[in-house]
């Protein structure tokens, strides 16, 4: 799945078509192989029967045979009333960096990952990859990459593991319409809920501290 500006990647229905170590070795697939042009959305199968399912949503041995030693070390959940919630993009530097692991546990998101590694090949770029509570997919958003989403629906739930704690020191966030991003955000006709932080955050161009 290559990056490209404004390239939507449809979500993935995972639980119906891969088993669960499938799907987290899938996740894996572009960190073990050092691609460094794709990340790739998955999720976990649902175990089901008549009196709902079950659902395996990390398994750290699994990535970790596929070559991603990632301690995650807190879990973070976000609410969003709203449709057309924008949350980003944000990044940590070192040394708080983060890796981000995120689902979707009620709606759905837009989610967008930022290449922001200067010696990168796609330096500049996203993908942009819907997930939902439905299909249960997820993104993993490794350092070097700036993450935000945005709400497809009212009261949206978003969970998603770090492998940082949140500093404030190291804290960073880039304009959500940077006009060299081009990111091509699904947002209702009256635009975006926005922070106050977000919606004055810098310019890509004037980012001072990237990777």
């Amino acid at each position: 799945l290559p990056f490209g500006r404004g390239l939507v990647l449809p979500a993935l229905a995972a639980r119906a078509a891969l088993a669960a170590d499938d799907c987290w070795k899938r996740l894996a697939a572009p960190f073990r192989d050092g691609v460094s042009q794709c990340l790739l959305p998955s999720g976990a199968k649902r175990h089901g029967d008549d009196r709902g399912w079950f659902s395996e949503t990390y398994k750290q041995h699994t990535l970790r045979d596929a070559g991603i030693d990632i301690d995650f070390m807190q879990d973070n959940e976000s609410f969003s009333a709203p449709t057309g919630t924008l949350r980003g993009l944000h990044y940590q530097t070192a040394p708080h960096a983060q890796d981000k692991l995120v689902r979707v546990i009620h709606g759905s998101i837009l989610d967008v990952a930022v290449d922001i590694r200067r010696a990168s090949p796609t330096f500049g770029q996203h993908i942009a990859v819907t997930l939902t509570a439905e299909d249960a997919n997820q993104l993993l958003v490794p350092v070097g990459f700036a993450h935000g989403f945005c709400t497809l629906e009212p009261d949206t739930r978003v969970a998603y593991k770090v492998s940082g704690q949140y500093a404030p020191d190291c804290e960073r966030a880039i304009r959500w319409d940077d006009p060299d991003l081009d990111i091509a955000w699904q947002l209702p006709a009256h635009g975006p809920t926005l922070s106050g932080k977000d919606g004055t955050a810098p310019l890509f161009a004037d980012q001072p501290e990237l990777f």
